[in-house]
């Protein structure tokens, strides 16, 4: 670690981020006394940020980034709404009936955390239970590093550092909402569909088709397989209820409403929540990991190791309360890590030129500070040369082309397969 970053770790931040923790956990032991403190935090860090806007000078590296900030955002938006499909038709295409009755996966993380409940100090346990860190702590730490640009404590822009972290989020959840909705996995909660979402009992055709008939005969999954075809030609029903939502009917066949229920695909969409079915890896650890991830290399300091230990506390919390499967939170854990290091040549947050000189600098110290005292001018201009060459600031302008070129073409990548979606299920 440089010497810059271990002096941004032991700054204000770090401080800052364990009193909100510590401030909103009052919430549990002292809800009074966190109505009060809570604003008040907000408040001093509000004005101590206002108080730095003037004096910060890298306006236009922010403005730079904007763009490619919008487009992070926009690319974010369009891969919550095929989440939100996705996790609502994951349930709807079996029916509640199948969430009800189909017992969930053994999973050896429970067993060894319920376990150890009988082993450990009952304070540990207490601790492991408690509720230090959620979502949003997770979100509004991020929002604290982002900011954290006013007050020198991590490199300018800082526009820059959130359009990395939208853009991976983005690129992480599309990956999960594809891997949990191409194979339909039982929850660890078997009444979490019927407590969340308001679909029919029944299969929907699909399903009836393709899943049902060779659902536990063990002959007939091994005729399918000989054949490759469907060969059970029994009579499916299609008693479903389609409501007139103009040209996103195609949504009825993926949401399955009720005549009952909500009626606007909108807000069936809202309610979809985090789904009852997302395995592979869990969201809410994605967002976590990303977090963590930006702080140690953005920050640093012990305040990283901090943030990585509400991590851990999180994924056993996650396992604990049956919110995901162990598998989920395991599997989070490195795909953000790998996601995050994959953006990194895409999304530079430090000046890789300046840095580069730097460390080229330091390299040559002794031979420079030798020719000085030799009075040898043409080797401390020749050692001087040799560190302006090392500068790769071509690279570093090209690394910021292929970032925006690349965000942009996601995001067009993103809106054709909305629409080729569309026109498929239309025609279908």
């Amino acid at each position: 670690m440089s010497a810059a970053k271990a002096k941004r770790g032991g700054g204000g931040l770090g401080v800052a981020a364990v009193a909100y923790i510590a401030v909103d956990y009052l919430r549990h032991l002292s809800p009074s006394w966190h109505e009060i403190l809570q604003p008040l935090l907000w408040m001093i860090l509000a004005v101590i940020a206002i108080t730095r806007v003037h004096l910060y000078k890298h306006w236009s590296a922010e403005f730079g980034s904007a763009l490619v900030f919008v487009a992070a955002l926009v690319l974010m938006l369009c891969t919550l709404l095929y989440e939100m499909i996705s996790v609502r038709s994951v349930t709807a295409v079996l029916g509640l009936d199948w969430h009800r009755s189909t017992p969930p996966l053994p999973d050896t993380g429970q067993w060894i955390l319920l376990g150890l409940n009988e082993k450990l100090p009952q304070v540990i346990v207490d601790v492991l239970r408690a509720r230090i860190v959620g979502l949003h702590h997770y979100l509004m730490l991020f929002v604290m590093l982002a900011f954290s640009v006013l007050f020198g404590s991590i490199e300018a822009p800082g526009l820059g550092l959130g359009a990395r972290y939208m853009f991976t989020m983005a690129i992480g959840r599309f990956l999960r909402a594809l891997s949990f909705a191409s194979t339909i996995l039982p929850s660890p909660r078997p009444w979490c569909a019927a407590s969340r979402f308001d679909v029919p009992l029944h299969p929907h055709r699909w399903a009836q088709k393709f899943y049902v008939p060779y659902a536990s005969d063990s002959y007939a999954i091994k005729t399918v397989i000989h054949q490759d075809m469907v060969y059970d030609h029994g009579v499916v029903q299609d008693n479903e209820y389609r409501p007139n939502w103009g040209f996103m009917s195609f949504l009825a066949d993926f949401l399955r409403p009720v005549p009952s229920g909500e009626s606007a695909w909108i807000n069936l969409l809202k309610k979809a929540g985090g789904g009852c079915n997302d395995l592979l890896y869990s969201g809410h650890m994605l967002v976590a990991v990303l977090t963590a991830m930006a702080w140690t290399e953005a920050y640093g300091g012990l305040s990283s190791g901090f943030i990585w230990m509400l991590v851990l506390h999180s994924a056993q919390r996650e396992v604990r309360e049956r919110h995901h499967y162990t598998v989920d939170c395991v599997v989070a854990i490195y795909v953000g890590f790998l996601l995050w290091k994959m953006t990194g040549f895409l999304w530079p947050l430090k000046n890789t030129s300046r840095q580069a000189r730097l460390d080229k600098l330091e390299r040559i110290e002794g031979k420079l500070y030798q020719a000085a005292k030799d009075s040898n001018l043409d080797q401390v201009r020749d050692l001087l040369e040799q560190v302006d060459s090392s500068s790769p600031g071509h690279i570093q302008v090209g690394k910021e082309k292929a970032m925006q070129f690349f965000a942009g073409g996601t995001i067009i990548f993103a809106l054709t397969v909305v629409f080729l979606a569309f026109i498929l299920t239309s025609d279908g």
